[in-house]
């Protein structure tokens, strides 16, 4: 079966940019847009956790994601995030997407219900009923709690409008059973460490959070691997990028340090939503300095063609 829509490339899940009393900063959120186009990033999502989703209210995500969609004005696809704790937030989300023309939803599992293979499916099932959108899932079992199994995937699979899946369970075992016995359904990578090995199985997208503050480098491993099938290429490049991987996992502080890296690029994003809290000084200083590293290696390997 031949997927509706097709993910391809990196798909950045945006930060939302917060002036100092707490509110969207529009201005710097347009520069963002602007800045991620430029560098080559193949689509955008809104409404993700990276996104601080958790701290926002379901009419201030609706509010940024038309933002969003606007600045973009269909130059890359636009997807919107539906993840909620409630089932009516999700099902509101996912009208909000339909009625504003995004490209396709993001669909999680609820959180902390966890509920069975079929009690998720048909809360999928109903979301993707009120977008009517291309779907790309979320599999996040560590944020969620729930693993979206071969029950779920069994499931949704009556709708044609499930074509692409963000597997974040850290199972490799799982990126090998999606890729075998769900063709249908696009695989993607959803953990930055083992970008080369979803690639090595076929997978045609990387959601990956550090595209925010370094894209043209997350691009230029997508293009080694799946643009030119040069997996040496793409080896000497995702071993550059591993200890930003370290830095961004480590500690529970993704969402702070993402949020640096664009402030180190000029564009402001230095405040967080409670209970988050910015990095301090020297975490900070450990991600200039790998960041410098990096963009250095990268830029060798790339200069090498």
């Amino acid at each position: 079966m031949t997927p509706i829509f097709r993910f391809d490339g990196i798909y950045t899940p945006v930060v939302t940019p917060f002036t100092e009393d707490g509110e969207v900063h529009w201005d710097a959120l347009a520069d963002l847009v602007e800045h991620l186009l430029d560098h080559g990033v193949h689509g955008l999502i809104s409404g993700g956790s990276t996104g601080e989703n958790y701290a926002q209210t379901v009419p201030e995500r609706i509010e940024i994601a038309r933002f969003t969609h606007q600045r973009l004005k269909g130059r890359r696809p636009f997807v919107v995030g539906t993840g909620a704790m409630l089932t009516d937030d999700s099902v509101a989300l996912a009208q909000a997407a339909r009625e504003m023309k995004a490209d396709a939803i993001l669909l999680a599992s609820p959180p902390y219900a966890v509920p069975t293979d079929r009690e998720n499916a048909l809360n999928a099932l109903a979301i993707d009923r009120a977008a009517n959108l291309p779907v790309m899932l979320y599999n996040y079992p560590g944020r969620t709690g729930t693993m979206m199994g071969e029950e779920f995937l069994d499931r949704v699979g009556r709708s044609r409008n499930f074509c692409g899946i963000k597997e974040s369970s850290g199972d490799i075992n799982r990126v090998h059973m999606l890729a075998r016995d769900y063709p249908h359904i696009q695989l993607g990578c959803g953990m930055d460490d083992q970008a080369l090995e979803f690639f090595a199985w076929g997978a045609p997208f990387w959601v990956c959070g550090g595209s925010n503050f370094l894209p043209a480098e997350h691009v230029a491993l997508y293009k080694a691997c799946i643009v030119e099938g040069n997996f040496a290429k793409g080896r000497r490049i995702m071993s550059a990028m591993l200890p930003l991987m370290r830095v961004l996992e480590q500690g529970g502080k993704f969402v702070q340090t993402i949020k640096h890296g664009v402030t180190m690029n000029g564009i402001d994003c230095s405040v967080v939503r409670r209970p988050l809290k910015a990095l301090n000084k020297d975490d900070k200083r450990e991600l200039e300095q790998v960041v410098r590293v990096l963009k250095r290696t990268i830029a060798a390997i790339e200069a090498e063609g």
